[in-house]
């Protein structure tokens, strides 16, 4: 009827110390997302397809990092580390269909960048207000069935053994280790499912950049070539910080996973990378600098 789960760390002594590392970290996502999300809502100058885009990656970090960062925050200061099992594995299909929705809003926003470089004049035609819809709508679709079919799988296992989960939420290779059933479904499930997500997402990254670098190459002034590659590079880094650590997370011989080592990536992918994003996007942009100032001014005003 319910797991425990293990946390961090059990030492008393530094538990205090990240309970307001991570506090801080998990403040500073919230702000950060909730901020980009409002910022992006209010300043019709950021009504374009890229910021649309942008304001569902927002979402998407606060919903996975919400789903995680509370209850890690609360075991870390209480003796009681329970999980239900139904808000285990409402945890779990959260974390999974965000996680998916990130993935694809990172090749979708690759090919709107392709689209903006390599025909300007077309792009409002091309990145309709209702095509950005209908792909943003599928990209939630995808991520819901593909929660659910994760979902589903982990939570038909018999655990008929322990009941702590060595790790500070309820993800699946720590879910898989309490099973006393055959997981090898799960596994290739796992592997099949989440790996046809990682290589469309990176091939389509990868595609549309290789179309950019030919739309560039033609633009005559270096200034040119440097103004129009510019608007990439905060895409470019997202996509590398993300992808670089889910390939290290899942994409692992069986045999070579740690949990203690497992549990530092999964704390960045968790709550550092969400709070990551929208300061990549904010530091490196001069529209969101922009519309932040004109926020700034009129709430002083």
């Amino acid at each position: 009827t319910e797991f425990f789960l293990l946390g961090i760390t059990n030492n008393p002594e530094m538990k205090i110390t990240l309970f307001g590392i991570f506090l801080a970290v998990y403040l500073m996502n919230l702000l950060a997302n909730l901020g980009m999300i409002t910022l992006i809502r209010v300043d019709s100058q950021l009504h374009t397809p890229m910021y649309y885009f942008l304001s569902h990656l927002s979402f998407s970090d606060l919903s996975y990092s919400t789903a995680i960062g509370p209850k890690m925050l609360l075991d870390l200061l209480a003796n009681n580390k329970s999980i239900s099992f139904f808000g285990c594995a409402l945890q779990f299909f959260i974390f999974c269909m965000f996680i998916d929705v990130e993935c694809l809003l990172l090749a979708v926003m690759a090919f709107d960048r392709y689209k903006a470089i390599s025909s300007p004049l077309l792009y409002a035609v091309d990145m309709s207000s209702r095509l950005c819809s209908v792909l943003v709508a599928s990209i939630y679709l995808f991520g819901v069935v593909d929660g659910f079919i994760h979902t589903s799988l982990a939570f038909r296992l018999c655990f008929c053994g322990s009941n702590v989960i060595n790790h500070f939420f309820c993800d699946l290779p720590p879910l898989l280790l309490l099973s006393c059933s055959d997981v090898q479904t799960n596994e290739l499930v796992l592997f099949t499912v989440f790996g046809f997500v990682e290589l469309g997402t990176i091939l389509g990254v990868l595609v549309s950049y290789c179309y950019i670098i030919l739309s560039v190459l033609k633009i005559r002034s270096a200034q040119g070539r440097f103004k129009a590659f510019s608007t990439c590079t905060s895409h470019l880094t997202a996509v590398a910080i993300f992808q670089g650590t889910m390939l290290f997370m899942y994409f692992r011989p069986s045999s070579s996973y740690s949990l203690d080592q497992d549990k530092m990536t999964s704390l960045f992918y968790t709550l550092v990378i969400p709070m990551l994003n929208p300061l990549i996007y904010s530091l490196r942009n001069k529209d969101v600098k922009e519309a932040m100032r004109k926020l700034r001014n009129k709430i002083f005003c």
